[in-house]
C-alpha cells in the first residue's frame, strides 16, 4: 500500500493553512530597513511585511527589481520616509499601480535644511560652481533624532489602525511599548553624550547623515560628502577638513556602512588619525550584525562615538 499521499496530506494542509493566514494579514511594504523595523514592531503578527531596500542596502541610490513592483501592486499599505530620501518609490508606485494607501513617515516633522550642491552633478552643480548661492534641500535623515523616531512610530501606528481597524488594540499596545523604549533610549543617549566635554563633541563621518543627531544631542558632525552617498567631495573640501581635524585635534573619525570608504580613509591618513569604526546611518545591519534594529543602531553608534570623542578609542 502506498502511504505517501496520506503522509503528505498533513503537510499540504499545514501549507494551505499558512497561506490562508498570510492572506488574512495586512500586506504592508516599507521602503527601507529602518522603516521596516519600525513597521514590523508595531504590526507584529497582524501584518505581512516586505521591506524593499533591506539591511546594508543604500536607499539613496536604490534600483528596484520587478519583484518590488509586484509587492507594491499587492500592498494595502506602503510606508515611505519622504523628504527625497526614497524618491525612487514614487516612480515605482506610478509604474506598478495598485490601490494601497501610501503613508509618509516624516509627515508632521519640521525638516532641517542642508546645502544640496555637494552631491549634485550636471547643470545644477555647474551653477553652484559658477557662483550661484547654495540651494537648500530637506535633510531626510529625521530618524537620527529619537524624538522624531517616536513621531515615525505614531504615524505608522495611525496608518495601521486606519488600514486594519480590527487590530487597533494590538497596534496601540505595540506602539506604546516601542514609544517607551525610545524615550528611555533618548535619555540614555543624552546621558552618554554628557560624559564628553563640549569642546570635544566633534565627529568626522563619510557623509552628512547625522544632522538631526547633531541638533538633538549637541554633537558637531563634519563630512566630506553631502547628503547623498553618490557625491564626491572636491580636493579643496577634503583639504579644509584635514586642516580642521589637525587644528581642533578631532579624534572621532568614522566610516558609514553605506558610504564609499576611500575618501575618508585617505583623509584620515593625511590628517594622522585613526578611523574609529563603522557607524550605521541609512540602513540597518543584517541579523546577527551590530545594528539589526533601530534601537540597536543607536546603541552601537553611541557606543563608538562617545569613547572616540573622549580620545579613548
Amino acid at each position: 500500500m502506498n502511504r505517501r499521499p496520506l503522509l503528505a496530506l498533513p503537510a499540504l494542509l499545514l501549507a494551505g493553512h499558512a497561506a490562508a493566514e498570510a492572506n488574512d494579514r495586512l500586506s504592508v511594504v516599507a521602503s527601507f530597513s529602518i522603516l521596516g523595523d519600525m513597521v514590523g514592531r508595531i504590526g507584529g503578527e497582524r501584518i505581512a511585511l516586505r521591506t524593499i531596500a533591506g539591511p546594508d542596502v543604500d536607499a539613496h541610490a536604490f534600483q528596484p527589481r520587478p519583484s518590488d513592483a509586484v509587492a507594491l501592486r499587492g500592498a494595502r499599505l506602503v510606508v515611505r520616509n519622504g523628504l527625497g530620501f526614497d524618491a525612487w518609490i514614487d516612480r515605482l508606485l506610478r509604474s506598478a499601480g495598485g490601490a494601497g494607501t501610501v503613508v509618509t513617515a516624516t509627515d508632521g516633522i519640521a525638516p532641517r535644511s542642508m546645502e544640496a550642491h555637494r552631491h549634485e552633478h550636471g547643470p545644477a552643480a555647474r551653477r553652484q560652481q559658477s557662483g550661484a548661492g547654495p540651494r537648500l534641500v530637506p535633510d531626510p535623515h529625521a530618524w537620527q533624532d529619537l524624538r522624531h523616531g517616536q513621531a515615525y512610530l505614531r504615524t505608522i501606528a495611525a496608518a495601521l489602525i486606519t488600514a486594519d481597524p480590527a487590530g487597533e488594540e494590538t497596534y496601540r499596545r505595540n506602539a506604546e511599548t516601542q514609544l517607551a523604549r525610545l524615550a528611555a533610549l533618548d535619555s540614555w543617549v543624552r546621558a552618554q553624550i554628557a560624559t564628553v566635554p563640549e569642546a570635544q563633541r566633534k565627529v568626522v563621518t563619510s557623509h552628512d547623515a547625522f544632522g538631526y543627531f547633531a541638533a538633538a544631542y549637541g554633537v558637531t558632525f563634519l563630512a566630506p560628502q553631502g547628503v547623498s552617498t553618490e557625491g564626491e567631495p572636491s580636493a579643496a573640501e577634503v583639504g579644509r577638513l584635514i586642516r580642521q581635524i589637525r587644528e581642533q585635534r578631532i579624534t572621532a573619525v568614522f566610516l558609514e556602512n553605506m558610504a564609499n570608504p576611500a575618501t575618508l580613509r585617505r583623509l584620515a591618513a593625511e590628517a594622522g588619525v585613526q578611523v574609529g569604526g563603522r557607524l550605521f546611518a541609512d540602513a540597518l545591519s543584517p541579523p546577527g550584525g551590530p545594528a539589526p534594529d533601530y534601537e540597536a543602531m543607536f546603541r552601537h553608534n553611541v557606543g563608538l562615538l562617545v569613547p572616540a570623542m573622549r580620545g579613548a578609542a
